[in-house]
This record gives structure tokens, C-alpha cells and sequence, in this order.
């Protein structure tokens, strides 16, 4: 996820943009840019790191005359972070420079028909693809607009793209499909970015670019745009009422609210480029060169921990691989004895910086074991030191509390399980085929859309009702169980309330004698084959009158205290529902105890420490 801001009007328009894109470093800091004309010359300037490193070089250069640029802050996807993978990139002629947020799917494939046509190519990005794609077409088409429409009708996957030409120095081409990009409507300027903070101190007029369109603008005015046939769409500008805190939130209260509800897009984003046309498969190329595990070991901290713990309901199941799911602080101390030759460990990292988690690689690494990665950051410790890395593709999460890592890292999980399924031509029976499972993962974003307003209500309604609460239990069953010690792990992290998950199973052995009517349950009891199971140990706390809370599915028969109802899924990919209803109750809860929710107290985001 990457931040893009473009200007065209009457000021300055370089420091416009470095302003615009400290506003957006959130999106991504491995490296920022800019671009302008100077004089009948595209100038690109680029800095890796954060944006005070591009500042500095900017100190020497003459960009005061510039009156339309365009920048970018980058959370690195396709290649290191490093500046020649730096954004803007210029075209092989350097007459055209792009700015770009997504992945364009098939940018191997147009990278070998652009070599085959003589370009050369300095970064391992796919935007240098598109940029040189733009210029290629530009050759056979009438105009500059045509060539960027044409380029990207050939593009696949997601992508929001800002375009500028030195022969038209003050003009603006914007486009985006599957990508955030918004279109600002000034007084004489007019602005293109990936957030409104980008450009709130100048207008609060606001167009927002849907799906498969193009803007063209400069100082004088705009054309909006379909991209498939460039017929003009007419659109009023929306007036924004956000103040800027309000707004780098999104106009969410905080950035862990923000981070629930962008779930659904984390999902696609998961997805996009991992599934073929005809869902034969999952395209997992980081894997070719390694063998299916004969024994997989999961290693990893907290949040991470309970996502593996939950992969392993799946990869066991579906792809027939043993599975044990190791604590990475614990890890070193049975290495030894744990691994054999035909092992392989995953180990699991949000930054891919987690101490322990490193530390477990590097000693596998050490014995001359293989190790996946799964992590978040490019260019990470453990992105660069693993045998193979597999990127989550979540962005950037502010709030410390993980949210929706944790579903990315729950996607990926499943691919893994298919894609080593899919090697195998196996699995036990009863389990779903790699369309049908496919096609499910597919459904997740249209259903947590719809859903995720109304459970947040609830959550709301549950939170007060059990705001005394000083302990609470978490209980499931399966791949609930994982859910339950993650749901009880939320709360403690943010409203500082005692709360334990369990297998509900294991109540009956000792923690049951904590029930009472003012220590509450919250038990996860959806409709699937352990229901039944559940139901007998919501019997066995309700006799203790312990109060019950009962995340389930319409239709499911429980006298409990509290019902909290959310769409029903096939288990286990009732998880990625269960999964946001557990994250906005604990939310809900220290937003109405008055905790500090983005920044609770102890913790900080990447445990760099061991």
C-alpha cells in the first residue's frame, strides 16, 4: 500500500507535494520521490527511505518554478527497497513518468513483449513495465491520452496511476481500478491522491474515482472519463467536513477501527495475482523451487502464533501434512530434537523483524533446515533471510494492536494449504476442492462488507453491557480454539481486562471452578460439527450461573444470556467472520472505557527485542 499525490495549478507545486506525502507516509516508507519538468526535461528525483531523505536532496534542486509534480511514499510490493525501485519511474525515452499503488498481474508477461521491442529495464518493479508500456503504445496511438487508456486496458490486477509527460508539463493523467485514488477540485489547482489528507489544507472538494476511470486535469480543468471508451462522465464534487486528524483515519475514530474495516480489501489483496483464471489452482511461484514439507513446524509470537495455530486445521486436513505449531521464544530450545531432514518451518511475522521468530530461522537456518517466511514487510530480516518468502499484502497497520495482519496472514495460510494440496492431488475426505475452497475465500469480501457495520453495533451494545467485567474466558472448539485465545488476547492488549482462551473442552479440568456470575464466558459456538460439543459446555458454565455471550449463526437454538449472531460460512472459513465480530468487541470495549485503543500501554508494535 503506497501513497500518490499529484498537483496542478498556480503554486509551487514540489513543496505541495512533499507536503501531501508526509501526509500519506503512513501508507509506506521504504522510499519517496517526486517528478516535474523543468525547463523541457522530465526531472525524477528519488531517495530510499523515509521522506526527510528525499527533502534533503531536494534542498539543491531548482523546482521552485515547477507548478504541476507528482510524488509518491512507497510500501514496498514488487522489489527491495532500494531507489532504483523508487517511484516516480520515468520511461526508457524519458518522456513519461507514473506514480502507482497495486500489483499489475501480468507484468511479466508484458515485460517480455517490451524486451522483445528493445527496452531495457533498470528496476525489478512492475510500474517501470507499465511506464515503458505507455510509451511503447504512444507509437500507434493518436494521442498521450489514448496511449496511457490503451496500456492500461492491457493491465491486469489492481493498479491507481498518476501520469505526466514533459512535452505537456502542467497536465495530470490519473487512473485506478482496485486501488484507493481520490481527485481534489480546487480553485485554479486541481489534485490526485491515495488519501484526503494528501491535499485537505487546499480543498475539501472531493471526486471519488471509482473502478475503470481516467481524469485528465490541469490548472484550468478536468475531464473524467471511462477508461474503456473515454466517454466523458459528469460527477459533482463531494464536500468533505473531516478535520485532518479525523481524516488520516479515514474518518474513522482511531486507526485499529480503520484497520478492522479494511479487511474485506485485504482479503482481494491477498488473493490478487495467487488465483488463475478456472480457480485450478493457486499460483505460489516463491514455492516452485522448494519441496512439499514431509513435517511442517509453524513458528511464531502473539498474534502470529494464533494464525498458525489455526492454518494448521487446514494444512493437516487438506494437504495431508503433519503440522505442529511452535511458540518461537520456546522453539530453540527443541529444535534439536524436533526436526529431520524432510522438515520444513514457517515461520510467521507481521514486520518480519520479530526477535524471537528471527532468531528460530536463523538456527534452523544454521542446522541446514528450510524456511518459508510469511511476513508483511519487503525487505525484512526474515523476508531476506527465509529460503522463500510469501508476502501478506496487508499495508501497513498503525495501531498496535494487530487486526488485519492477522487476517492476511489467515488468507495466505489457506493458499499454502491448497497449493500443497493441489501438489498432492490429495487431501481426507469430506474437505473442500480447490475451486470450492477458492470460491469461498472469493465471497469474503462482499459478505464482510455487508456485515461489518451491523457488527459493530453489536459489539457496541455487548461492550457496555459487560463493561464491569474484570475476567473473562474465551472458549472455542477446532479451528475456533485458535480464535478464542486471539479474542481473549485483543481484550487484554486493550481494555487491560484479565481473559484467557481456552479449548472448551479443558474447562471441566480446572478452570471452571473461576465461573461465576461475575466472571462471563464468551464462547464461539457456530454451526458446524462441534456444535454440539460446545453446546455441552455452555450447559456446564450456565450451571455455575456464569453468564454467557455466544458468537453463533441464525438458527442456532441457545438459551444464553447474550447472542451475538454473524453470517453463517463453511467452518473453517466461518474464521474470517468470527475473526473482526472478536477484534470490534474488544475494541468497542476500551473505546468505552476510555484506553488508548491505537497505542495501548506496554506494547509496541514490531517486538524487535527477545
Amino acid at each position: 500500500m503506497c501513497g500518490i499525490i499529484g498537483y496542478t495549478g498556480r503554486r509551487p507545486a514540489v513543496p505541495v507535494v512533499v507536503e501531501g506525502l508526509r501526509s500519506l507516509e503512513y501508507r509506506g516508507y521504504d522510499s519517496a520521490g517526486v517528478s516535474f519538468v523543468h525547463r523541457g526535461s522530465l526531472r525524477v528525483i528519488r531517495s530510499q527511505g523515509k521522506l526527510a531523505n528525499l527533502e534533503e536532496r531536494l534542498v539543491t534542486e531548482p523546482v521552485v518554478t515547477a507548478t504541476c509534480a507528482m510524488g509518491h511514499t512507497r510500501w514496498a510490493t514488487h522489489g527491495v527497497p532500494a531507489e532504483r525501485n523508487a517511484h516516480p519511474h520515468a520511461s526508457g525515452d524519458q518522456t513519461i513518468a507514473i506514480v502507482h499503488n497495486g500489483i499489475i498481474e501480468n507484468h511479466q508477461e508484458l515485460k517480455d513483449e517490451l524486451v522483445k521491442l528493445g527496452h531495457v529495464f533498470y528496476s525489478e518493479t512492475d510500474t517501470e513495465v507499465l511506464v515503458n508500456l505507455i510509451a511503447e503504445r504512444r507509437r500507434s496511438e493518436p494521442d498521450l491520452l489514448h496511449a496511457f487508456a490503451s496500456a492500461l486496458r492491457e493491465a491486469k490486477g489492481a493498479y491507481a496511476v498518476c501520469m505526466m509527460h514533459k512535452d505537456e508539463p502542467n497536465t495530470l493523467y490519473a487512473a485506478r481500478m482496485s486501488a484507493p485514488l481520490i481527485f481534489g477540485v480546487g480553485t485554479g489547482e486541481h489534485f490526485v491522491a491515495s488519501d484526503i489528507p494528501a491535499f485537505l489544507p487546499y480543498t475539501r472538494q472531493v471526486v471519488f474515482l471509482e473502478d475503470g476511470e481516467i481524469v485528465k486535469a490541469d490548472a484550468g480543468g478536468y475531464q473524467l472519463m471511462h477508461l474503456s471508451d473515454l466517454s466523458e462522465i459528469s460527477r459533482e464534487s463531494q464536500t468533505i467536513l473531516w478535520d485532518m486528524q479525523a481524516a488520516r483515519k479515514g474518518g474513522y475514530r482511531h486507526f485499529m477501527l480503520k484497520e478492522i474495516f479494511e479487511q474485506p480489501r485485504v482479503v482481494t489483496d491477498c488473493l490478487t495475482g495467487r488465483i488463475p483464471h478456472g480457480h485450478e489452482g493457486v499460483l505460489l511461484p516463491e514455492l516452485e523451487h522448494l519441496p512439499t514439507p514431509k513435517r511442517l513446524h509453524i513458528v511464531a509470537c502473539g498474534t502470529s502464533f494464533h494464525s498458525g495455530s489455526w492454518g494448521r486445521h487446514l494444512l493437516e486436513p487438506w494437504a495431508g501434512i503433519p503440522t505442529q505449531v511452535e511458540i518461537a521464544s520456546e522453539f530453540r530450545y527443541r529444535e534439536a530434537t524436533l526436526l529431520d531432514a524432510e522438515d520444513m518451518v514457517l515461520v510467521i511475522s507481521q514486520s518480519g523483524e520479530t526477535a524471537d521468530t528471527l532468531a528460530a530461522l536463523r538456527s534452523v537456518r544454521e542446522r541446514g533446515g528450510k524456511v518459508i517466511g510469511l511476513c508483511n514487510v519487503v525487505g525484512s530480516s526474515i523476508a531476506r533471510e527465509a529460503d522463500a518468502v510469501i508476502y501478506t499484502q496487508a499495508g501497513p497497520e498503525i495501531s498496535v494492536a494487530s487486526t488485519k495482519a492477522m487476517c492476511s496472514q489467515m488468507v495466505m495460510l489457506a493458499l499454502l494449504a491448497l497449493h500443497w494440496k493441489g501438489r498432492k492431488e490429495g487431501g481426507a475426505p469430506g474437505t473442500p476442492s480447490v475451486m470450492e475452497a477458492v470460491e469461498l475465500l472469493q465471497s469474503l469480501p462482499a459478505i464482510l462488507d455487508d456485515h461489518m457495520p451491523a457488527m459493530r453495533e453489536r459489539a457496541v451494545e455487548l461492550a457496555r453491557a459487560y463493561s464491569e467485567a474484570t475476567n473473562f474466558f474465551y472458549l472455542g472448539r477446532g479451528h475456533c480454539f485458535p480464535l478464542a485465545c486471539e479474542g481473549a488476547l485483543k481484550l487484554k492488549e486493550l481494555s487491560y481486562i484479565h481473559a484467557e482462551g481456552y479449548a472448551a473442552g479443558e474447562m471441566k479440568h480446572g478452570p471452571i471452578a473461576l465461573v461465576d456470575p461475575a466472571f462471563p464466558t464468551f464462547v464461539l459456538a457456530l454451526n458446524d460439527a462441534l456444535l454440539p460439543k460446545v453446546e455441552s459446555n455452555i450447559k456446564e458454565i450456565q450451571a455455575r450461573r456464569g453468564k454467557v455471550i455466544a458468537l453463533t449463526n441464525p438458527g442456532v437454538d441457545l438459551p444464553v444470556d447474550d447472542r451475538w449472531d454473524i453470517p453463517a460460512m463453511p467452518a473453517p472459513f466461518s474464521a474470517f467472520v468470527a475473526l473482526p465480530a472478536l477484534q470490534l468487541f474488544s475494541y468497542a470495549m476500551a473505546d468505552y472505557l476510555g484506553k488508548d485503543v491505537d497505542q495501548p500501554r506496554n506494547l509496541a508494535k514490531s517486538v524487535t527485542v527477545e
